[in-house]
């Protein structure tokens, strides 16, 4: 029997099995819009452990499964005695006696790393603390997408919080791609640094470039897309947002930093949700709290035709599909591990 096929942090990936991701996805998604699906998962069913609420990631891994014919079981906190009565390990010991495949979204990285260590079955991560790797597979695909050139001529910027699980994914899958990938952000939110020397080894290999810096202007300077995600994450407490606001505001992403970039043809990413204006309770509190109408972003940019972002959340089920097709299906199995 084969070693289960997992993705729980994209430092673990390797250029060729993103690449093949990648072609999976396009191919998948293609066939979903000609009507040519071919459901390669029936009789798999697929378990979704998620600690924190979901839209997108949800609802891309249930469409993504449902359409490759396997069955999906979502837990939520209120459903499961993990990590409460019953320890992770026993919980990844009886799931993997159901399920042929688990996702976990939640807050621990550690947690997903158990649940792959005694499941026995592939496990993905849909989102910890520390790596978001499904987010960034679709991050690529969409630039790929839009670029126009091959994605080892893309350099993709990152402003705000870079510290976060966002960037530090977008960080070492660019560099494993061979991507210009910069990530401007105050020092206190930089990428850890572990994370950044990473990258910067996968990119002395791939021929690509990373950049950490709180110099903006070098930072967004000809870049193909400018990336940005909240500034506080879920699971931080509304007390950071008052330092986050005065650290992070000449980061902001509006037309005027589109400009900075000298470059006429610059997209915008975003991984969603977007506090982008003040149609929300949270974007109105903020409105009313810093008097910011669209925080990370404005809405003006957000709404604009430069504006991708729900390309990207799309691309998340089809790279979702390709995940677990490729760890499902023996026919998608082209190279072992990751």
């Amino acid at each position: 029997m084969r070693d289960p096929i997992h993705l729980l942090k994209d430092i673990d990936l390797t250029q060729a099995r993103i690449l093949e991701l990648l072609e999976l996805a396009t191919q998948l998604k293609i066939a979903k819009k000609q009507g040519t699906e071919r459901a390669r998962l029936s009789r798999n069913n697929i378990a979704l452990i998620f600690e924190k609420p979901s839209t997108r990631t949800r609802s891309a891994f249930e469409v993504a499964a449902q359409d490759q014919g396997a069955g999906v079981t979502y837990v939520d906190p209120a459903s499961s005695h993990m990590g409460v009565s019953e320890s992770v390990e026993d919980t990844a010991r009886v799931l993997g006696r159901l399920y042929d495949g688990i996702a976990f979204r939640g807050f621990q990285q550690a947690t997903v790393e158990t649940l792959a260590r005694y499941a026995g079955v592939p496990v993905w991560n849909a989102l910890t603390d520390l790596w978001h790797p499904t987010q960034a597979l679709a991050d690529m695909l969409t630039m790929r997408e839009h670029a126009g050139k091959p994605l080892t001529e893309v350099s993709v910027c990152y402003l705000g919080d870079g510290h976060n699980n966002v960037a530090r994914s977008l960080l070492m899958t660019g560099a494993l791609l061979g991507l210009d990938v910069r990530i401007a952000a105050p020092a206190v939110l930089h990428p850890d640094p572990a994370a950044v020397e990473a990258a910067a080894h996968a990119a002395t290999r791939s021929g690509g470039h990373i950049m950490a810096t709180d110099d903006i202007d070098s930072a967004v300077r000809g870049a193909d897309f400018l990336y940005t995600d909240v500034w506080v994450s879920m699971g931080e407490p509304d007390s950071e947002w008052d330092a986050r606001v005065e650290a992070l505001r000449p980061f902001r992403i509006d037309a005027n930093m589109l400009a900075r970039t000298g470059n006429p043809k610059t997209q915008f990413l975003h991984c969603l949700p977007s506090v982008h204006d003040d149609t929300t309770t949270l974007g109105r509190h903020l409105h009313e709290q810093y008097g910011l109408n669209g925080v990370e972003v404005s809405d003006d940019v957000f709404r604009s035709p430069r504006s991708l972002v729900f390309e990207q959340a799309e691309n998340r089920m089809h790279t979702i599909k390709a995940v677990l097709a490729m760890s499902l299906d023996p026919a998608d199995r082209r190279t072992e591990g990751c």
